[in-house]
């Protein structure tokens, strides 16, 4: 084994929470060392949603103009079909602007412009191809870094393994953290009935330009809902979780014959669906662990609360955290000091937002994704529908959830940015 080198703060997981946080730590002179499993950000169907509160944050962080640069799209306003008709349940038009959007920007494009924007501090490292293997501990018992092993970007191959020892060990790894089970950190499990399928479908040089609002198709126990992107809608199939091996069974031509049956509009390029290896799996979970932390290891985003792809608020609520972990813990890294007491004060600030969301989309599945998927929604609510239609300020409310969350941060004084501002102190 490779002799162990040192940082202030390791953060396993390059996605936008662990990136965020990196890029927020080494603005306040943190040491801060990023490890990312894979080559690079190129995967599809990662949760590509850019929310009002994370593009106000970019805003304050000083790069606003370059994000409004990258290619993307708005998301359209959510809609419910009911008794023939249609009623809007999110209303993004009700919000003030400039924060009156959610972007749909291609992950991967998100994730390199933080990073682009974290290597201009020098306390800022990236490391590729390096996954975390487990947790290092000091003789008190306190985690105390990471064990890791690299890989050959081309072949895939393991290069080598090492240690690295840090102040502060913080797991963005994911749902599946790999950082959560060696801390024998088990999560409670909420009950989920569906799961999510994404394609993509082309769109026609008729549709370009054009911000659809987003309505779910529902039809027997299938349920479709297509997202407008910049040249192709991104295409969800919802059903009962556990039928994958039935759908993967039945072949492509079954699913493209779903597909034109419960979209007909769409039905002249379903053959663009070439296998069913075009058919992205969302196994969905809605999960949370308590705590988020041990003496030297924070947990933060998917690491520690899975959230429903319902409302798309996933990414928001993980860039959240580490705004508001940003903030509580980078004087007493800088400073030599960080205690249990600094991390559980992260947990206590997200912990309220985290549990709302959680019980709103729980009883989203209940009310909606659930009877659904069981082929037994008949439309929503009778009075949810008298309210839309006869209060329609009330598709605020849900915008505003969506957009912000219950408990939006702001971006820390010592990340602000402008082109010419000098960095303040911690």
């Amino acid at each position: 084994m490779d002799q162990p080198d040192t940082t202030t703060c390791v953060i396993v997981g390059g996605g936008p929470a662990g990136v965020m946080l990196g890029l927020l730590l080494a603005r306040a002179g943190v040491e801060v060392t990023v490890l990312e499993k894979h080559a690079d950000f190129l995967r599809d169907f990662r949760g590509d949603t850019v929310h009002a509160s994370t593009i106000r944050l970019l805003d304050e962080l000083g790069l606003g103009e370059g994000f409004r640069a990258l290619p993307q799209s708005k998301l359209g306003n959510f809609k419910l079909p009911a008794r023939g008709k249609e009623v809007t349940l999110v209303d993004f038009d009700r919000l003030k602007p400039p924060y009156d959007y959610v972007a749909m920007v291609p992950q991967w494009d998100l994730l390199n412009f933080l990073v682009d924007a974290a290597q201009q501090e020098p306390q800022f490292t990236l490391r590729m191809n390096t996954e975390a293997t487990g947790l290092l501990y000091d003789d008190g018992g306190k985690v105390a870094g990471v064990a890791y092993r690299t890989r050959d970007a081309a072949s895939g191959e393991e290069t080598g393994t090492g240690e690295l020892r840090a102040m502060l060990t913080v797991a963005c790894d994911g749902r599946s953290s790999v950082l959560r089970q060696k801390a024998g950190l088990v999560p409670r499990e909420f009950p989920v009935p569906f799961d999510t399928w994404w394609f993509r479908l082309s769109r026609g040089a008729d549709e370009q330009g054009q911000l659809a609002s987003i309505m779910p198709r529902f039809s027997g126990t299938d349920v479709l809902l297509s997202l407008t992107r910049k040249d192709f809608y991104q295409i969800g199939y919802i059903a009962e979780k556990g039928k994958d091996p039935q759908m993967r069974s039945e072949g492509v031509e079954s699913f493209r014959a779903r597909v034109a049956r419960i979209r007909p509009d769409l039905a002249d390029r379903v053959d663009e669906i070439r296998s069913m290896d075009d058919l992205h799996l969302l196994d969905v979970k809605l999960n949370r662990i308590k705590p988020w932390h041990k003496p030297g290891l924070l947990l933060i985003g998917d690491a520690a609360h899975a959230m429903s792809p319902a409302g798309g608020v996933g990414i928001n609520l993980a860039i959240q955290d580490a705004v508001a972990a940003a903030q509580r813990i980078a004087r007493p890294l800088l400073q030599g000091t960080l205690g249990e007491a600094d991390l559980a004060s992260v947990q206590k600030r997200r912990w309220f937002p985290t549990v709302v969301i959680q019980n709103v989309q729980l009883l989203i599945q209940k009310a909606v994704f659930g009877p659904a998927v069981k082929g037994q929604l008949v439309g929503p609510p009778a009075p949810v529908v008298f309210v839309l239609r006869h209060a329609p300020w009330f598709g605020k409310l849900p915008a505003l959830m969506i957009a912000f969350g219950p408990r939006p941060e702001h971006a820390p004084d010592f990340a602000r940015r402008k082109p010419a501002m000098n960095r303040k102190p911690v």
